[in-house]
């Protein structure tokens, strides 16, 4: 039997992350569209429009890491949530992120430090520095803010926004725990002492991203990132979920992280039933 391939969807311009996930989609026989601007490319996801784009030869059906949809074509994404949010819906494509107060609701274990869900309006009220963050985008900028007047204001956000609110905490190093189904599919360093700095996962992060997993795996979709680190102390602390199809994948394996987007971003007429509460 002939396999229809699945084909990739990528933004206009491509991180360098995102030019390595591409690379590797195209060794692996997906067929690749390149946007050239924030909409849909003209005939995508109309009967037949897979024929002739990107590169053709997929060496298999679409399995744990991709499905089909109703037409047999399996479309998947890779973008940043403004693109996503457009292109998506269009293409039957599901997205999965973790939900909006997931870190707040990790045990103290997990996170070493206070983490709250509230609203921008109410962390205007924040009279002492805080790590303020949107949980699933980047509209809110991730920053030590000295006290809630620094925060954009109503003229600019929404009162009723979420955002994470957390006590400040400086990381040694960081690291980048791709997950697909409970287990760290694959983890790579990102950062030392605030700086960007590549490298392998040591054994100790990806022994803590199983014990997190133990812990919270549950509340997670089946397919998402999940940034880990230590402090000068010692001490492992959960520092954020980001959605698996927005993420940079550093130095992790690039086919074990292109797996990951695969399926965090996939047809949404394959959704597992435990998938279907993480849709974004």
């Amino acid at each position: 039997m002939t396999c229809p391939p699945r084909t990739l969807v990528l933004p206009p311009r491509l991180t360098a992350s995102a030019r390595t996930l591409r690379a590797t989609a195209l060794r692996r026989g997906l067929r690749i569209v390149e946007a050239t601007a924030s909409a849909v490319p003209e005939g995508l996801g109309r009967p037949g429009w897979a024929e002739g784009t990107g590169r053709a030869g997929s060496t298999g059906c679409a399995g744990s890491d991709g499905h089909a949809g109703s037409d047999g074509h399996a479309v998947h994404l890779h973008a940043g949530p403004s693109f996503a949010d457009v292109v998506a819906p269009t293409l039957g494509i599901a997205l999965l992120e973790a939900p909006a107060d997931w870190l707040a609701q990790l045990p103290r274990t997990l996170t070493q430090r206070d983490i709250r869900a509230t609203t921008i309006g109410e962390a205007y009220r924040l009279r002492r520095p805080a790590f303020v963050k949107s949980p699933n985008d980047k509209s809110i900028s991730a920053l030590v803010y000295a006290d809630g007047s620094r925060l954009p204001g109503p003229d600019a956000v929404d009162p009723a926004t979420v955002v994470l609110v957390s006590d400040v905490m400086t990381f040694a190093v960081e690291y980048r725990l791709h997950l697909l189904d409970g287990a760290v599919h694959t983890a790579g360093q990102y950062a030392e002492a605030g700086r960007l700095r590549l490298g392998p996962a040591d054994g100790d992060a990806l022994a803590f991203g199983r014990d997190v997993l133990a812990a919270a795996g549950e509340t997670l979709p089946s397919a998402i990132v999940v940034d880990v680190g230590r402090d000068d102390e010692g001490r492992w602390a959960v520092i954020e979920a980001n959605a698996a199809w927005a993420s940079g994948c550093y130095s992790a394996d690039p086919d074990r992280a292109l797996e990951t987007v695969l399926r965090a971003a996939g047809p949404a007429t394959a959704l597992s039933p435990h998938d279907r509460a993480f849709v974004r």
